[in-house]
């Protein structure tokens, strides 16, 4: 469990992004930076694969993978005025339409790794930090036009599973997220 020092929120030592995490003196943003401090600071969770494994590997791979394209595709689809002019609707309608259109792509690849080791979790037979991330960002298309990640063989019954969790159903309570959750 984190201790109680330890934050999650968004402060001015930010740089403007959240997640912070806030653990003593120590402030992290960067959500990669976040999780990788927290499998390390509690090998005891078995947040990630032992050190040196091929797991450990892909664990790496997988997190830069939803931090770097995933979480960032997602991030032009939410705010596509970001990447035009002022005022150029138009273009913005498009950069979100292509957004969106990447995204299937990439909820695919999703999909196929949990039917290619047939696990339970993301990356396998345990519960890693990559379950809590990818539940998140598969969250974010929930009403995606196109078909969103719970719509996906592997993904729905994986986001199912993610649902019942009881740490997670204490997040949304705690959020006061409403329906759907994914």
């Amino acid at each position: 469990m984190l201790e109680k020092r330890r934050q999650i929120g968004f402060f001015r030592w930010s740089n403007g992004l959240i997640p912070v995490l806030i653990d003593g003196d120590l402030v992290l943003y960067e959500t990669a930076a976040i999780c990788l401090h927290l499998c390390d600071t509690h090998p005891e969770a078995h947040l990630a694969p032992p050190m040196g494994t091929a797991e450990r590997a892909h664990f790496y791979k997988w997190l830069m993978w939803l931090t770097n394209t995933l979480q960032a595709t997602l991030i032009t689809y939410f705010y596509p005025d970001r990447s035009v002019l002022p005022g150029n609707t138009a273009g913005a309608a498009e950069v979100k339409a292509q957004a969106e259109a990447r995204m299937g792509a990439m909820l695919d690849q999703l999909d196929a790794e949990l039917a290619r080791h047939g696990g339970p979790w993301f990356a396998g037979e345990r519960y890693s930090a990559l379950d809590a991330y990818v539940f998140t960002l598969c969250r974010w298309t929930r009403n995606f036009a196109s078909p969103a990640a719970r719509t996906r063989p592997q993904l729905g019954p994986y986001l199912q599973r993610m649902l019942a969790r009881p740490a997670v159903q204490r997040v949304l309570a705690a959020e006061a997220l409403a329906p759907p959750f994914v």
